[in-house]
């Protein structure tokens, strides 16, 4: 980005009188944003002002935040920000107004962790003209489509535990494991998967277009959302991507419980449905389903940003930005958690989606199935193959995490 904005004869690189104009020129705009934060005119940026200016532009920070941004620039030690102290901070970041500055602040990253992510990622309106937000979205379903592949076997186990494990077919994971192999050999262990990786390009799609129309309906026009707004615009976004691709979602589960043989592929396991049961068969699960979008989503994003903000707050000391390595746990915690809050709903949905792939079941309702479970199994019957499903979530976001930065420096996305 340096280069592009400093050279001027356009071949591919600075040189020495090229780079000195790209200074003075970054500066002016540095300045400009120097003295509309600063409020005092006094030639000093405190953190009251840094928490007004952004105030201004709808992002809440709390003061211990703004001197947590205050630290990282100050090298004197007095908790304000001077002309010298601002420039040298920002002058080989190419960033020149304050919204670019706040994300150069504020690093949020989300992860696929082979679930159903509710909130999408936010982008820049540059990020939307140069066309950076659909690289952004290719890199982030290339890692899922990697990361779903990897672990298809758990989630596979998972789907057999949920519908046919019970307290006289205690199925464990070993066993479950060699049950699948013997019956249809390794290649049985990813069934389901295409499906599943199918899925990941028109979702994530439909999901981040939703976003975008809820934000303006909202009434926002701010580049980063407040977190009971990014709430309720992902839930939404959340539920009208899993309503268009729900159909899908029942295939997913059918091709994973087919036994071998039992269809040639994923058209003809439709056809098969929609004969011997109509197309009512593929929205069977539909409301438990969309039940569990709210918990999990809400219970993912305020555990992140809570966890997040207490490491902030108690260890970052010369910066805002907490590093991978902490945001990956917090997303490994937070998407733990949300699934511990919404799994009951999710073994219900599976179990309706499997009704007619299990021989002489009779159809029930939600609340039927509930009853049933807490009747027969107990609490612990809602929980089943929620082992495999704990196990997933580590590798999965490590190996999103890593297949995401490779595809995106090969697609030459910045990182924020």
């Amino acid at each position: 980005k340096i280069v592009k904005a400093g050279d001027k004869d356009l071949d591919g690189q600075l040189d020495f009188e090229e780079f000195v104009h790209y200074l003075q020129d970054h500066e002016k705009k540095l300045r400009l944003v120097f003295k509309s934060l600063d409020k005092k005119n006094d030639g000093r940026i405190d953190a009251q002002e840094i928490v007004q200016s952004l105030r201004d532009l709808g992002v809440k920070i709390s003061e211990q935040q703004a001197e947590k941004i205050l630290k990282s620039m100050d090298k004197n030690g007095t908790m304000t920000i001077d002309w010298n102290e601002w420039r040298d901070y920002h002058l080989l970041h190419p960033v020149e107004n304050i919204p670019e500055i706040i994300l150069y602040w504020k690093h949020s990253t989300i992860f696929d962790v082979g679930e159903n992510l509710t909130v999408p990622d936010e982008f820049t309106v540059e990020e939307r003209q140069t066309g950076m937000w659909w690289r952004h979205l290719v890199a982030g379903g290339g890692a899922g489509a990697v990361s779903r592949t990897c672990t298809a076997p758990l989630d596979r186990l998972k789907v057999l535990m949920q519908v046919h494990a019970s307290r006289t077919n205690n199925m464990c994971i070993v066993g479950g494991f060699t049950q699948m192999i013997r019956e249809g050999g390794p290649r049985s262990l990813w069934r389901g998967n295409g499906i599943n990786v199918l899925k990941i390009a028109p979702e994530s799609a439909i999901k981040f277009m939703a976003y975008e129309q809820i934000k303006r309906f909202i009434g926002t026009d701010q580049e980063m959302l407040r977190i009971h707004e990014r709430l309720l615009a992902g839930s939404l976004a959340g539920a009208i991507a899993q309503s268009s691709i729900y159909p899908m979602e029942v295939l997913k589960t059918r091709m994973a419980l087919r036994k071998t043989g039992q269809y040639s592929g994923m058209l003809d396991c439709a056809k098969n449905i929609l004969a011997k049961e109509g197309m009512a068969a593929f929205y069977k699960g539909y409301i438990p389903n969309m039940l569990g979008i709210i918990p999990y989503a809400g219970i993912d994003l305020a555990v992140y940003e809570t966890l997040k903000n207490t490491w902030l707050q108690r260890y970052a000391v010369n910066s805002a930005d907490p590093g991978v390595f902490v945001l990956l746990a917090c997303g490994t915690i937070s998407s733990t958690c949300g699934q511990l809050a919404s799994y009951p709903l999710a073994l219900v949905r599976t179990r309706m989606q499997a009704q007619a792939s299990v021989e002489g079941a009779p159809e029930v309702t939600m609340r039927g199935l509930f009853k049933h479970i807490l009747k027969t199994e107990g609490a612990f019957g809602l929980y089943r193959g929620l082992a495999p499903n704990f196990m997933k979530v580590i590798p999965a976001v490590s190996i999103s995490y890593v297949v995401y930065e490779n595809l995106k420096m090969t697609l030459g996305v910045e990182s924020r």
